[in-house]
């Protein structure tokens, strides 16, 4: 285990993290608020904690998958433990446990909430919390990759990337990965400035466009008003619908369509099969709807705002859909598991995957009545490999054992089925509202911190699909680390013999 890599990237995160924060900090600033202390107390501790790791860069930069996936984790649960700081001193949010959910909650985009009255807090908080979802959108160690010169040697930068982003599969856009994140980000930024200037056009102010945009550009979902988008126009709603959805598209589509490969872009199956379900159920819910709307129009926002919002895994309430029907809570409750699509900023299962997952049924029906046929599994029409397949089973059973056990422990707590099932629903797929106590009206302020903790993890275990936070609990992790280390003190102990 390359402990020494592994602490070198951490302190990046730390130290970058700190950088981050001064943006919040100015926003303070501007506004003359008093949290502006809380942000420069974190700032001054990430900056020096960051510095002290990154002192000495090591020699051997080679980073495996392993170590790829511890150094995802860590950095992850480090990001969120500093990320909570700001609303602990502040005295925002008093409490280390709901700091540490509302902070997890925002880095992972899920947008799951222990705040009833989020208009009282500060500019700069505000901002912060928001943030804290575009900054975990694309990826934080996305960015470390595309700003920070780091050694791509023994495909280190790669193992990196595979552990943290979202899909079945990782691939290079470019010849150079570096390159690759940079595009990545050229296209996530671009698109987000986007998005504020039609808000803004919708007269919305600077500072609500920036903290919509930030939460709808990483499909989080943390609302900038006690009713969600309740109280928003008509205009605003759309305009924040057609960029939930757009933010939900694998961005390997921009890439070929800035690049004029418009037919590779049509091509990808995945992409054509997340439109069809997004059309399919916005037509199940709009008639529903229709009956209980004012007006056909009002049916077909709301019901194109809310499929929109669960399916990307957003989170942004345009009414109290608790209220709905039966149907349209279902398919809503459905889509919290069919999620995005792969390489989006969207959480859940992925398109992709349940693509692959259905071909494969059809392949094994397909066996009974032809087993001597040898029948390939193909997307995008090239053929899936036996491994992508298998990383595709693992990953459906993984995630229903951890659904599972979680609904379980939650349900410890007393509370009805529906909030329980919803509430690990909601955070294991990175949605926010769930359903009944958990629902868009309500939040998780009431919930037990046992439970909450539970949450936590199912959000980190679903923002890093699952495997390298499972990873950080092997006790063989451990073992390899002490080794490391020892090693590491052999090595320096013969190096100062020899001199």
């Amino acid at each position: 285990m390359n402990n020494s890599m592994i602490v070198f990237i951490l302190g990046q995160i730390i130290r970058l993290e700190g950088l981050l924060m001064i943006i919040p900090c100015l926003t303070s600033l501007i506004y003359q608020e008093h949290e502006i202390f809380a942000f420069l107390i974190v700032i001054i501790s990430c900056l020096v904690i960051g510095t002290l790791m990154t002192l000495r860069k090591p020699a051997n930069q080679t980073i495996y998958l392993k170590e790829g996936c511890v150094a995802t984790a860590f950095s992850w649960i480090l990001l969120s433990i500093f990320g909570c700081m700001p609303f602990v001193i502040s005295g925002e949010i008093p409490s280390f446990t709901n700091a540490l959910f509302e902070t997890i909650s925002g880095f992972t985009t899920t947008g799951a909430s222990i705040l009833s009255d989020v208009e009282s807090m500060s500019h700069g908080m505000m901002l912060w919390r928001c943030f804290t979802h575009w900054i975990g959108g694309m990826g934080v160690l996305v960015f470390l990759l595309a700003i920070i010169p780091m050694n791509s040697a023994s495909g280190s930068n790669m193992n990196l990337m595979k552990a943290e982003s979202p899909g079945p599969s990782v691939g290079k856009l470019v010849p150079r990965l570096k390159h690759t994140a940079r595009i990545l980000y050229v296209i996530y930024f671009g698109m987000t400035v986007l998005e504020v200037i039609f808000l803004m056009f919708g007269h919305m102010s600077l500072f609500d466009a920036l903290c919509t945009a930030f939460g709808t550009a990483g499909t989080g979902g943390f609302g900038i008003k006690n009713d969600s988008f309740g109280s928003f126009s008509p205009y605003i709603q759309w305009v924040v619908t057609v960029f939930m959805i757009l933010f939900g598209v694998n961005f390997n589509f921009y890439y070929f369509v800035l690049f004029r490969n418009i037919r590779k872009a049509l091509s990808m199956e995945e992409v054509r099969t997340y439109f069809l379900i997004i059309l399919t159920s916005v037509a199940i819910l709009f008639v529903s709807l229709m009956n209980t709307m004012s007006n056909m129009w009002d049916a077909l926002r709301h019901a194109a705002f809310q499929v929109a919002s669960i399916i990307t895994t957003t989170g942004y309430a345009s009414a109290d859909f608790d209220q709905w029907s039966q149907t349209c809570k279902t398919v809503l409750v459905i889509l919290m598991f069919v999620g995005a699509c792969a390489g989006s900023t969207g959480g859940g299962m992925k398109v992709s995957r349940l693509v692959i997952m259905f071909k494969t049924v059809v392949k094994e029906l397909s066996s009974y009545f032809h087993p001597k046929n040898i029948k390939k599994i193909n997307m995008d029409g090239k053929p899936v490999e036996h491994e992508v397949v298998r990383a595709v089973n693992v990953y459906f059973i993984t995630l229903m054992g951890i659904f599972t056990l979680s609904v379980f422990l939650v349900s410890l707590e007393g509370r009805d089925l529906v909030t329980n099932f919803t509430a690990v629903a909601s955070c294991l797929n990175n949605i926010g509202p769930g359903l009944s106590e958990v629902g868009p009206t309500r939040n998780f302020g009431g919930l037990t911190g046992f439970t909450k903790y539970v949450l936590m993890f199912d959000m980190l275990a679903g923002r890093l699909e699952l495997f390298p936070l499972l990873l950080i609990f092997n006790p063989g992790v451990y073992r390899d680390m002490i080794m490391g280390a020892w090693r590491g003190i052999k090595r320096r102990r013969q190096e100062r013999r020899a001199n």
